[in-house]
């Protein structure tokens, strides 16, 4: 890695061929052309002009790749063009009543921490969202959930700075459009925006959400009949740590697979072959089922090969522990998903943001 003057006066300082297996949860070996960070809107504002100067002098694109926590993302090859890790922090209390408070926090923040600093301060509504990995800015994009609970349920807004001019956007939950596992800027805004601070409204009096079933069963053998936020958000660690494994010590990036949906029909069809499938009914007539269940049931639980594989105690998470490429993985990735087809009729989508150059 080395630092050096960055061509036609950029306004940050920026390093050149970096190694970005450090800076994303899977461990995937892959260079970054250019690498900058970014703690303030300014900076982010200052570096997207000298990109759109330098694609104007170069006459040719510079590909671009907004770097949280690492955490939702696969790079299949190197990446030839410039990565904005976003540093940009802060907490802040907006506007309070009796029953709620408003709050803003950087697009920069560590998620996990963020939640653990409201459920302390409490500040209720992302208890069941606890210990999922990356960072504030990230969350909307993905309209990350978990036991139960999505954040669309406390989401107020969120700024954002558009890639194309610097102006700074505010977009509210509406214009969000968020579905499962899905928005927006998954869809006709993706690579548009940047998301710089998200502000959410939680609840002053707790609002448990434990009938999640995992959760109830968790909370069952430790005999908490109605558990505080607190004892709920130390649930959901407890039982997400003992599922999934630290990306520190077993390269990952969560949940490799999208829960599908499919129809009542359809799902009627799959129980009466596989009585134990497991499936949680939507609206719209739909059935969402769990992607980990389909994995196990077609043995891939606990498979390896080449330094990737399958993890053993969740199938839903695809693991890297010899740092392969990420050609590699997504190889095990698709031959996982042409048996899932190939066995259920289902289709399974990749979750992360798979980087392809």
């Amino acid at each position: 890695m080395t630092e050096t003057t960055p061509p036609d006066h950029c306004p940050t300082t920026l390093q050149q061929d970096v190694d970005l297996g450090g800076l994303n949860t899977l461990a995937i070996p892959a260079r970054a052309r250019y690498l900058a960070r970014v703690t303030c809107v300014d900076e982010l504002q200052a570096l997207l002009q000298w990109r759109r100067q330098y694609e104007c002098e170069q006459q040719r694109e510079l590909p671009l790749l907004i770097l949280g926590g690492g955490s939702n993302l696969v790079l299949s090859s190197d990446f030839p063009g410039l990565v904005i890790s976003m540093g940009i922090l802060g907490r802040e209390v907006l506007g309070e009543d009796e029953s709620s408070v408003l709050l803003r926090a950087g697009g920069g923040e560590n998620w996990h921490q963020w939640v653990q600093y409201c459920v302390e301060s409490g500040y209720f509504g992302l208890e069941n969202l606890g210990l999922i990995p990356g960072t504030v800015g990230a969350a909307p994009i993905q309209n990350i959930g978990a036991y139960g609970v999505e954040l669309e349920s406390c989401f107020e807004s969120l700024t954002a700075v558009e890639v194309s001019s610097g102006r700074v956007v505010t977009f509210d939950g509406s214009a969000c459009r968020f579905g499962y596992r899905d928005s927006v800027f998954k869809q006709e805004l993706r690579d548009q925006f940047i998301i710089t601070s998200v502000t959410l409204r939680l609840h002053r009096n707790p609002d448990v959400r434990a009938d999640y079933p995992a959760l109830q069963q968790y909370l069952s053998e430790l005999g908490a009949g109605q558990p505080s936020p607190q004892q709920l958000f130390e649930a959901v660690c407890a039982i997400r740590s003992s599922k999934l494994p630290d990306p520190a010590q077993v390269p990952n990036a969560g949940s490799f697979f999208k829960n599908p949906l499919v129809s009542s029909e359809q799902f009627e069809q799959l129980r009466e072959e596989y009585t134990d499938i497991v499936g949680y009914p939507q609206s719209g007539g739909q059935v969402k089922l769990a992607a980990g269940w389909l994995i196990d049931r077609a043995g891939w639980k606990g498979h390896s090969e080449d330094g990737v594989g399958v993890h053993d105690k969740q199938a839903l998470v695809l693991v890297n522990p010899g740092h392969a490429s990420g050609s590699r993985l997504l190889q095990l990735a698709q031959r996982i998903r042409d048996d899932i087809r190939q066995r259920f009729g289902v289709e399974l989508e990749i979750e992360p943001r798979v980087y392809a150059y």
